[in-house]
């Protein structure tokens, strides 16, 4: 079982952190995939990847979240990392559009995010995107990248079905589930269907967001166990199916192989 993301690097987990990656080997899962949020966070992931460099990939890019005033000199910093080609990163990610809280700073957010796209092109990597609120500002750059996009996951995506029929005219891209389908009011588990078992991925985006029976705690990766439980229930299938599919997907999109 992979958890396809998971920021096990934060300080939310300085005290436990073996400990922590233990308890998600007992609970079956084999890798996990940590997204970055902004230039500082890379030495984090390099110290958590340098320690078990065969159970987690890390992948570089600007949370949305994070656009500030120097945000062209993180892109470039950024870019000139994966240029260098010393860094083993998997993805570019997380990257994506978030107005939830705030739209000031929406049109850096598209420009961040279409140069980012662009980076996974000429890197050929995949791309992890955060989408909040920010459907019609995602699918706007998606239409003016002007060629074949590249593969890449929606993570922890709480759009509507009709959201999801559109991203998918734009590719045949994944989409990540985790602790919110299980919540009683979530709608999330009514676009189970409409991804389908051949796109979607399991993930925790710990410390954020357990799920039910731990929904309140600090959510870890452990944790992915119980989201494959509950997806398998909601879609008739065995757990083990869940698992079995998903992580194919995940080492398709992420090229895990041969980390595993």
């Amino acid at each position: 079982m992979i958890d396809s993301h998971s920021h096990i690097y934060c300080d939310a987990f300085d005290t436990d952190r073996e400990e922590m990656l233990l308890r998600a080997r007992e609970a079956g899962i084999t890798h996990i995939v940590m997204p970055n949020e902004n230039l500082e966070s890379i030495s984090r992931l390099k110290a958590v990847y340098d320690a078990h460099p065969q159970f987690v990939s890390m992948t570089i890019g600007l949370h949305p979240e994070e656009i500030g005033d120097d945000y062209h000199e993180q892109l470039q910093t950024m870019h000139q990392m994966l240029a260098e080609g010393t860094m083993p990163f998997v993805a570019v990610g997380e990257i994506g559009i978030d107005l939830y809280w705030e739209q000031d700073k929406r049109d850096e957010q598209i420009e961040a995010l279409d140069t980012q796209l662009r980076w996974c092109k000429e890197f050929n990597l995949p791309f992890i995107i955060h989408c909040r609120d920010g459907v019609a500002e995602c699918l706007e750059v998606m239409d003016n990248f002007g060629e074949p996009l590249p593969k890449g996951v929606f993570h922890s995506f709480t759009g509507t079905p009709a959201d999801i029929e559109a991203i998918r005219k734009r590719g045949d891209f994944y989409f990540g589930v985790n602790g919110i389908v299980t919540f009683k009011k979530s709608e999330v588990k009514a676009n189970l269907p409409v991804i389908g078992l051949d796109r979607l991925l399991l993930e925790t985006d710990a410390p954020y967001l357990a799920p039910v029976p731990k929904r309140g705690k600090r959510n870890e990766s452990a944790f992915t166990a119980h989201v494959c439980n509950f997806v398998a229930a909601e879609m008739g299938v065995s757990p083990a199916e869940i698992d079995e599919i998903t992580t194919r997907n995940a080492c398709e999109l992420f090229r895990l192989n041969n980390n595993l």
